[in-house]
Order: structure tokens, then sequence, then C-alpha cells
């Protein structure tokens, strides 16, 4: 077993973007593909973005075993870590990257303790979170109340995270959390 670094955040946070800035500045690091029972949106792809399944799939993967942790992030939603991928990565010598839903990123930090670093992206407020959210345009208005809905018990449980960074400034944000994850990593 290697390490791992937990990157989770309430929709529209910025923790991908965050994320895809830190896999280009350090080598070590894999993406952890998360599994999803919803449908891809925009461009995303299949074994890239995420492993999507159907619910019947997903379910059979959590009887079978596969996951090493899930959650129905949403009513009908799952996502879970499918521990094949994190066996996947370790195997090729790197540090897993996970970018996770709150509750997802709580388990694993729970289930992995001190090889693992837990980071909670803070969006500047639930108006910015909201205006994020409707800027990227992929999703309904009746889903985009629902994640707001939901952020504000995500911003609750900030603190169950090892770190919290509050993404106002992306170039600052990204600094920030590059320089705690170099001091775990080391």
């Amino acid at each position: 077993m290697g390490k791992l670094v937990i990157f989770s955040a309430p929709s529209g946070s910025g923790k991908t973007t965050i994320v895809r800035e830190l896999l280009k500045r350090f080598d070590c690091f894999e993406f952890s593909i998360s599994a999803t029972s919803r449908k891809p949106r925009g461009q995303e792809q299949h074994g890239v973005d995420y492993y999507f399944m159907t619910n019947e799939e997903f379910k059979a993967h959590v009887e079978s075993d596969d996951f090493v942790e899930w959650e129905e992030v949403y009513q009908g939603t799952c996502y879970g870590t499918l521990k094949a991928e994190m066996n996947r990565i370790w195997d090729n010598g790197h540090v897993i990257l996970f970018d996770v839903d709150v509750m997802g990123g709580i388990n694993l930090k729970r289930l992995f303790g001190e090889d693992a670093c837990s980071v909670f992206i803070m969006p500047p407020s639930v108006e910015e979170l909201e205006r994020r959210l409707r800027g990227r345009g992929t999703d309904a208005e009746d889903v985009i109340l629902k994640r707001i809905a939901k952020a504000e018990f995500e911003l609750s449980k900030a603190d169950a995270f090892d770190h919290v960074v509050v993404n106002d400034d992306l170039q600052e944000a990204v600094d920030t959390t590059a320089a705690i994850i170099a001091d775990f990593i080391k």
C-alpha cells in the first residue's frame, strides 16, 4: 500500500481544476478514476473522467465488494472508488490523487489514516458557488438547486479534513495545495 491524497469539496468549488493543475506539477501522482452511476456530462469519457455504469452495474460491484468506499451522493446517483483502480496505481509506483465527494473523502481518510492527506477546497461563499455552477452550463436548474442545498451540509464537514484551502484565487489555491502536498509526499 502506498500514499494517497484526497481532494473534496462541494460541487463548483474548483477542486477538479486544482487537481488537474497538481497532476501537471507532480509526476508521482496518478488520478484515481471514480465509478459513477450517473450519465456523462459534456465531453466526459468513460475510463478517463469516470467509469460510467448503470445503476444495476454499480449495485453488482457493491455486492461483489469491489469498492473501497462508495456513496449515494444524490438520490439514485452513486459514486465509488474501485479497489482495482487503487491497486493499479500503486502497482505503477504512484501516489493516488483523489477528487471525491465530501463523504467519500472522509471515508477514505478514515480507512487510510496517516497514509492519506485530505484537503477540503472551500468556496469563498455559497453565492459564488452558485455563480460557478450556473456558469458551467452543464446542469439543469433542479440539479443546481440540489447541489447548492447539499453544499451547505458539505461545508459543515470541512473540519474533518487535514487541511482547508479557500479557493477565492485559483493560482493561490493551487500554490497552497502544492505546498501541502509536497510536504506530505517527501
